[in-house]
């Protein structure tokens, strides 16, 4: 018999690349799953975290920022968010609190135009401008689009986000829950991990490195008192690695104890992690390298 007091369901978030997608996400859920950055494309695979409350359960896929592809990583990355839109009961779209729409939104505004879920647009980061900037992105966007719900939101500083949590739920079908209520994440723990240890790499690195690093986790024991973890991180270019070793292994050392911080929080161990850095050239153009470090090119297609 259907539960008609529980509602399940699943959402999928949206957007152009560094809009805020991850921070939501995490703030939403309560927890930190998905990794945070200024630097756009942060997020590489669909990540998949649930949020269970009184009122029902909400799995939520974190998409890849939808953008044009450069390579076969930016190809798969795009693929992953596109076919996501088919498979959820409600689309949340987040965007810059400006008048302005750009071309890259431009391009999502196409993409959801076919699309038949619901779309809840989420105007972001409304703590960095004036409340008249809210409202004109409103009014641009309302112009664009007949959306279920118009939802303004910090979701650095959790403003609003319960408000968007019942929207959303409003779009969810009665039902029974896919996962445990204590679930959070269905990522392997070795996944987030080697997240983990690329978020404090995103945020330590220069600019020109980032796109151009994955991890790999290569051992990950559970001792009695101890977690050990042998980790690479993979960069393209021979001077990519000087700059992540860093004087006297300096930078290798700092994104090693950020990373070690949250990780025994995630574990709720203590951990002896060890990092090491190889060059991988051009691993973002291959389809054997992007299977190695975790992303299905065929998966999305």
């Amino acid at each position: 018999m259907e539960n008609r007091k529980f509602k399940s369901g699943f959402a999928a978030l949206v957007g152009r690349p560094n809009v805020g997608k991850s921070t939501l996400m995490n703030h939403l859920i309560r927890q930190k799953i998905a990794i945070t950055s200024n630097k756009p494309q942060t997020t590489r695979n669909r990540i998949q975290t649930v949020y269970t409350g009184e009122e029902g359960q909400v799995v939520f896929l974190d998409t890849p920022g939808i953008h044009k592809a450069k390579n076969k990583l930016g190809d798969y990355m795009v693929r992953a968010a596109e076919s996501t839109l088919k498979d959820v009961d409600v689309v949340i779209w987040l965007v810059e609190p400006s008048g302005y729409i750009g071309a890259g939104d431009r391009y999502i505004l196409e993409q959801l135009s076919r699309c038949k879920q619901p779309v809840i647009l989420v105007v972001n980061k409304i703590d960095t401008v004036k409340k008249e900037t809210v409202a004109q992105a409103i009014g641009a966007y309302r112009q664009e689009m007949d959306f279920a719900e118009i939802v303004p939101v910090s979701a650095l500083r959790s403003n609003n986000t319960d408000t968007l949590l019942q929207c959303i739920f409003k779009y969810l079908p009665y039902g029974e829950p896919f996962y445990d209520a204590d679930t959070v994440t269905d990522q392997p723990q070795r996944q987030i991990v080697a997240e983990i240890i690329r978020e404090k790499a995103l945020r330590c690195l220069e600019e020109e490195i980032p796109h151009g690093i994955a991890v790999a986790i290569d051992r990950m024991e559970f001792g009695k008192k101890l977690v050990e973890i042998d980790a690479t991180i993979i960069c393209e270019k021979d001077s990519h690695k000087g700059i992540v070793i860093g004087k006297q292994g300096a930078m290798l050392k700092k994104i090693g104890s950020q990373a070690r911080r949250d990780i025994e929080n995630m574990l709720e161990s203590q951990i002896n992690l060890k990092l090491w850095v190889k060059v991988k050239k051009d691993w973002r153009g291959s389809d054997f390298m992007l299977k190695n470090f975790g992303y299905n090119p065929s998966e999305h297609k």
